[in-house]
């Protein structure tokens, strides 16, 4: 029988284990904030080209990243139970997949121009965000390969390098970014192509130094990642394959929802999008937070599965909730207090257009303060169910909250109902709302916590 861990136990493991995590999520958002709040300095036209590139760059990325999200529970569970063999098996195909997918989706960054077009996006604007993808979809594959990599460590709760090698390579992209775009310190003036540029450094960066630590660590060694990397292994790749597809497909459900809200801000106007892109940003530093406890949960909670210790697993889960929580409320406070200051932050003020924009991404925070403990339940319970490796049903849950529900829900609000931006935005809190009640549901009714490990 397990001991049993105290949550003032549980609550620092996770600190020292999240904070890490949280604080690369953070860095990694910095590239994506760097991009918009130098382009929007640069001109409203190039602010909404890189929303609507990165939008599509994000929502292909998060399909594919299920392969590397989903090691990271296969790996604790494998620890957990003592088998590091099953660690570098599950780590290696994950790699294989990631690398797969790139490859495949590359042809859609190329040519993204026509699909923008085809949504009903201004045809400027779409063109400009393909010239942004051209680029910036080269850096697709080291940036899932790189997914693959922190989750390994991560499960390996080695996520201090995992904190660095992203620091670095936000700092990369911001000099990049300061000399492309504008055309800076003896540099070409490139603007959107100059950030594209920037993104794809700093994933080179991160992938170099991520590959290299695993490679040549000495505590790393045992596990020989790389030996023999090109050799098959096709039980474990379907193993990955099986496990990491839901992951990606409930990740796209979750994404395209906010994907699908820039679309209709598109339809909107170019303030509107602009607004959208800059109020989403800082959701979404926030929300950095919240996806770095999930990842300590899905960590803690596997190591937890794989010893089958579900006392454990439960008090994990409930530690790391709390925490996410507790955080939401301080956001949520923010949200109401200081909307103005914000956004203004990614603005040059000087310019006509951005007091419009400060208006509508002001009323945007004030709708995204009631998203936030909604998207914070989904994202844990998301986490703790990776940990024991319940990935299909959850999936099918985040389909009918967000696709089913949360999609149809802003686009009624929006237009049948008049409700402009307003009614895009609440159209996300229906849906985060309904999967955040779904997916705690599933872990807390037992069910999940039932699921076997893999062999």
């Amino acid at each position: 029988m397990t001991a049993r861990v105290s949550y003032l136990t549980h609550t620092r493991v996770l600190l020292v284990l999240g904070l890490p995590l949280i604080g690369s999520h953070l860095a990694q958002m910095a590239l994506h904030v760097t991009d918009t709040v130098m382009l929007g300095w640069y001109g409203v036209e190039a602010l909404a080209a890189v929303v609507l590139g990165a939008s599509l760059f994000f929502i292909v990325f998060i399909l594919g990243s299920g392969f590397a999200i989903a090691v990271m529970g296969m790996v604790a569970a494998a620890l957990g139970r003592g088998d590091e063999v099953q660690v570098r098996r599950d780590v290696r195909m994950g790699l294989w997949l990631s690398l797969l997918f790139g490859l495949a989706v590359a042809p859609l960054m190329w040519w993204s121009g026509a699909l923008l077009r085809g949504l009903g996006q201004d045809p400027v604007v779409a063109q400009l965000a393909q010239d942004y993808l051209r680029i910036a979809g080269l850096g697709m594959v080291p940036a899932l390969l790189v997914m693959v990599l922190k989750s390994y460590l991560a499960a390996l709760e080695r996520t201090a390098v995992v904190l660095w090698a992203t620091l670095g390579a936000a700092a990369l992209n911001g000099l990049m970014n300061w000399a492309l775009i504008f055309g800076n310190w003896g540099a070409p003036e490139l603007g959107v192509r100059g950030a594209a540029a920037a993104s794809l450094a700093s994933q080179l960066l991160s992938l170099a130094v991520l590959a290299g630590y695993a490679a040549w660590h000495p505590a790393l060694r045992r596990f020989h990642l790389f030996q023999r990397i090109w050799r098959p292994d096709w039980q474990a790749f379907g193993q990955v394959f099986r496990t990491g597809l839901p992951v990606g497909l409930t990740s796209l459900a979750e994404g395209s929802l906010f994907n699908a809200a820039a679309v209709m801000m598109g339809w909107i106007g170019t303030v509107e999008l602009a607004s959208h892109g800059i109020a989403m940003e800082a959701a979404a530093l926030a929300f950095m937070v919240h996806l770095g406890l999930s990842n300590a949960a899905t960590v803690r909670v596997g190591r937890a599965h794989g010893m089958r210790d579900a006392q454990g697993m439960r008090d994990a889960a409930l530690t790391a909730i709390a925490m996410s929580m507790g955080f939401g409320l301080v956001v949520v406070a923010l949200f109401l207090l200081a909307p103005g200051l914000i956004i203004a932050a990614f603005l040059d003020m000087e310019n006509p257009a951005s007091g419009a924009i400060v208006a509508v991404g002001t009323m945007l925070l004030a709708v995204a303060a009631l998203f936030q403990l909604f998207d914070a339940l989904q994202c844990m319970a998301l986490g703790i169910l990776r940990g024991v490796q319940d990935t299909g049903v959850p999936m099918a849950l985040a389909v009918v909250s967000y696709w089913v529900v949360g999609i149809p829900s802003s686009y009624v609000l929006a237009f049948p109902l008049g409700m402009g931006p307003a009614g895009v935005w609440l159209g996300l809190v229906i849906g985060l709302a309904l999967a955040s009640a779904l997916l705690m549901g599933r872990f807390w009714s037992g069910r999940a916590r039932r699921v076997q490990p893999a062999v």
